[in-house]
């Protein structure tokens, strides 16, 4: 029996990969997760397939939140090895999968990166501050007409949002929920429109859940349309419809700037320079998440780690760079490259 059969087979009587047999025992990666961070892994993926003698692992773009939901699912060559994730793990996420026997997990953050909102380059590009954007994509807003009260949100226009915006209808195409980048973007830019609303702010203290309620919730009325996870999508659907922005990845704005254009946020527009320096207000660290049992037991993950935590790969100079990723300082890379190489456990 070979070493790797060996492996497995130990493993499988530890109850590790479940009720499959060592013959059907898989033998590839399975990754799953984000789709801002899609496009970072499968440029791994593709080097990794083409440096090693290992199979060409398998990625999945499910986004963030179902990503976490499959990678929580339990331990087992039927769930996947590593998930992607553009925001870090929930509690409430971690939660479930300790109780379903997903104890060992090793959190890697690999750069940041910028939200951006977009337009095609057919139109002109916008200026917004973070309350302009609370004001037009909330579900609730203070009320026009004054005092401390929301009401449904009446804005059809950018122009009744904010007198210096054009006169256009509110038509912003973005992530469904289940994304890591919508989860960013509420947190981000919504809430830091929301809490320049003093009496808003206040709420945080007196009743957290009503005060994220309002901050976080999107409008259901047509103005924000969800456009699914495929960021690639995004960019297409605003090349044909100039009258529309769009929410996704800095990544993406990144790779068709001959298509669309970044609109300034507080006078900031998203570079990799403002990303970094965190002058853009929306920019967020990017995750993959790993089960220790699996690294153990599928042939390649130690090695898939070793190549994502490479200077040649997430250094300043590295060819995720290339591709949009905005690298850690290298005391966080060294951090994070040492917990990939010796699979230390997360804790929440």
């Amino acid at each position: 029996m070979s070493k790797r059969n060996v492996v497995i087979a130990a493993a499988l009587s530890a109850g590790i990969v479940g009720s499959v047999t060592a013959g059907s025992a898989r033998d590839y990666i399975s990754i799953v997760g984000s789709s801002t961070v899609y496009p970072f892994a499968t440029v791994v993926v593709e080097q990794f397939g083409k440096t090693t003698s290992f199979k060409t692992p398998k990625v999945e773009s499910t986004g963030s939140g179902g990503g976490l939901k499959m990678f929580c699912s339990g331990v087992g060559v039927e769930n996947p090895d590593i998930t992607n994730a553009s925001r870090r793990i929930k509690s409430s996420e971690f939660e479930k999968c300790q109780s379903n026997g997903v104890k060992d997990i090793v959190e890697i953050k690999i750069g940041y990166d910028g939200i951006a909102i977009a337009n095609s380059k057919k139109a002109p590009a916008m200026e917004l501050s973070l309350r302009d954007i609370f004001l037009a994509l909330a579900k609730d807003v203070p009320d026009p007409k004054g005092g401390e009260k929301l009401v449904a949100n009446p804005y059809k226009t950018w122009k009744e949002v904010n007198a210096a915006l054009p006169d256009k209808a509110i038509e912003v195409l973005g992530p469904p929920p289940t994304s890591g980048t919508r989860d960013a973007f509420a947190e981000l830019a919504l809430e830091g429109g929301c809490k320049t609303f003093d009496w808003i702010k206040a709420m945080k203290k007196a009743d957290k859940k009503q005060y994220k309620s309002v901050c976080h919730t999107v409008r259901e009325d047509g103005a924000y349309v969800e456009a699914g996870e495929n960021d690639n999508l995004i960019v297409q659907k605003l090349d044909t419809n100039p009258a529309a922005l769009g929410v996704f990845g800095f990544s993406f704005l990144d790779q068709n700037r001959d298509k669309v254009q970044s609109s300034s946020i507080g006078g900031v527009k998203p570079e990799f320079e403002t990303i970094a320096d965190g002058s853009y207000p929306i920019s967020r660290p990017l995750y993959f998440y790993v089960k220790k049992a699996h690294a153990e037991v599928i042939p390649g993950v130690r090695e898939y780690l070793a190549e994502f935590t490479s200077e040649k790969a997430w250094g300043e100079d590295g060819y995720l760079s290339d591709r949009g990723l905005i690298p850690m300082p290298k005391e966080e890379r060294s951090k994070f490259a040492a917990d990939a190489k010796n699979l230390t456990a997360m804790s929440m």
